[in-house]
């Protein structure tokens, strides 16, 4: 069965999956892993290793309610979703430019509201999601979705076969809603594999594409995180952390460098797909940071 991210999303790891597995060590065993995704977005990476490797217990969460609600309806209600998408779809592309964007604003204005169920707001959610401007969540300090609408002709807004696909893998996984601190308690006494994909750090004053909920992600939180990374370390947790490479931008920002200097960083290349001047998307550099893999794995 091959699934694939059902939703866009900033920074999705779907190029560098072949990095992270290579990170790996060579006897690694999916069968006696648990395996924590504690910053969820897209799923671009458990989607990849879940379909390399049949992991012992899968545990996904992330901060933002509305993506979980949406994680949660797939799992749980995938057929009254997909009702509602192929209805947004089939409304969607029979309208011209100016009725759309009064259907989208519409539909984005519903969503800011809050006042729906579950099932109606994870709809709202991925058709917002479909036909926003590249793809890209965004929040403001109210909580309120601001994205402009997208120019796609004719976007897919219902995939019904991966949808369903979607749902039947998450039967089996456990999904929380919680700060990523949270998922230290969560852990029984298997060996467990942290993908950690915190919010980037910006490269630039512009370009801050980590407003995925209310609650700013600055360096004083790159630090917390660190510090939870120490943690498992401590406790002989395997982990890899993704961020940006900062002396790609600026040659004497060493801040990554410093911060994680006991572990091992790699530097590896992916793509730019989002920046208001096409010129500016492309390759650019990211961090691969990793514990002892091949020591923990063992003890």
């Amino acid at each position: 069965m091959k699934v694939k991210p059902f939703i866009k999303w900033a920074g999705g790891k779907s190029k560098i999956i072949n990095d992270i597995k290579k990170s790996l060590p060579n006897d690694f065993d999916g069968k006696k892993i648990t395996y924590i995704e504690p910053f969820l977005g897209g799923g671009s990476v458990f989607f990849g290793l879940s379909q390399i490797y049949n992991f012992k217990r899968i545990i996904l969460n992330d901060i933002n309610d509305d993506l979980i609600n949406t994680y949660l309806t797939v799992q749980n209600n995938v057929t009254e979703l997909i009702s509602l998408l192929k209805q947004f779809q089939d409304e969607y592309h029979s309208l011209d430019l100016e009725a759309r964007k009064e259907y989208y604003y519409l539909k984005r204005s519903l969503y800011n509201s809050r006042s729906f169920g579950n099932v109606e707001r994870a709809s709202f959610f991925i058709f917002l999601n479909r036909t926003c401007f590249n793809g890209l969540y965004r929040v403001n300090k109210k909580n309120e979705f601001n994205v402009p609408i997208g120019s796609y002709i004719k976007p897919e807004i219902c995939n019904e076969v991966n949808l369903i696909n979607v749902s039947s893998l998450l039967q089996t996984v456990e999904i929380y809603c919680a700060d990523y601190e949270k998922m230290f308690d969560v852990i029984d006494d298997s060996k467990v594999f942290f993908y950690i994909d915190p919010p980037y750090k910006p490269l630039s004053n512009t370009s801050y594409f980590n407003s995925y909920s209310n609650i700013s992600f600055n360096d004083d939180e790159q630090i917390r995180l660190k510090k939870f990374c120490d943690k498992l370390n401590a406790h002989n947790h395997l982990w890899i952390l993704s961020n940006s490479d900062m002396s790609d931008h600026e040659k004497y920002d060493s801040f990554f460098d410093d911060l994680y200097k006991d572990y091992k960083i790699d530097y590896v290349n992916s793509k730019r797909y989002i920046n208001s001047n096409a010129k500016k998307r492309g390759d650019l550099k990211e961090l691969l940071i990793i514990n002892n893999l091949e020591e923990n794995i063992n003890k």
